[in-house]
């Protein structure tokens, strides 16, 4: 009798900790959407860097750290979903560098879109990471041989880079992202709901639905 009432006990325990985590999980939800919802204009700002339709439907604005590994993985997945869906999805970067000197190597992309050369020097550098992130800080100096190849003018590359406007711009951004309560990196937000938890699925599957309202 007593391993029966010590068995249903647990067995309550248990069901009240799963019912908690997920009120839990849906109320974080529910607020980051409404956080979201709050600060529509701090998703996409009009230096936001954008590749896709400009008439696409679905808008997945991503908060980066080209230092951060997971956004270096999560990169060529979200690509794949733009080239699956060329004119109904577009992406839009936002920064979020939060590793040491990251903002070093946004404001070298930045400089290289002066030169319309940004997403081949941002692509670059990602599948270059290992070689100039140790201990999740940017070692400067590693990262300038992995653009010498793409056609850049590399002194005023340097210079570009002090530009106000580009110090301005990750000012901007990491304001926007303290707004939306973004920590980590990458942080997704597809037609400005955001992801309720991270991962691949989550993600596709918020993309598969925006795609699918489409049609309703």
């Amino acid at each position: 009798m007593k391993k029966t009432l010590f068995i249903t006990a647990a067995v309550i325990l248990l069901l009240a900790f799963v019912g908690g985590a997920i009120f839990y999980g849906t109320q974080k939800t529910e607020q980051a959407g409404q956080l979201a919802d709050e600060n529509k204009s701090a998703l996409v700002r009009e230096h936001s860097r954008v590749l896709g339709h400009a008439d696409a439907r679905v808008e997945i604005v991503e908060f980066i750290d080209p230092a951060c590994g997971t956004c270096r993985d999560f990169y060529p997945v979200v690509k794949e979903m733009l080239a699956a869906h060329p004119d109904r999805i577009r992406l839009v970067l936002r920064y979020a560098p939060f590793h040491q000197n990251a903002d070093y190597v946004v404001a070298l992309v930045e400089a290289a879109g002066k030169q319309g050369k940004y997403w081949e020097t941002l692509e670059a550098l990602l599948a270059a990471q290992d070689d100039w992130v140790m201990n999740h800080a940017v070692q400067p100096e590693q990262v300038w041989r992995h653009v010498e190849g793409l056609g850049l003018d590399l002194a005023q590359l340097r210079s570009d880079m002090n530009a106000p406007e580009i110090a301005r711009l990750i000012a901007q951004d990491l304001e926007d992202a303290n707004a939306l309560k973004v920590t980590q990196t990458p942080e997704f937000f597809v037609n400005g709901k955001p992801l309720p938890s991270f991962g691949y699925e989550p993600l596709k599957k918020l993309v598969d639905d925006a795609l699918a309202s489409e049609y309703r």
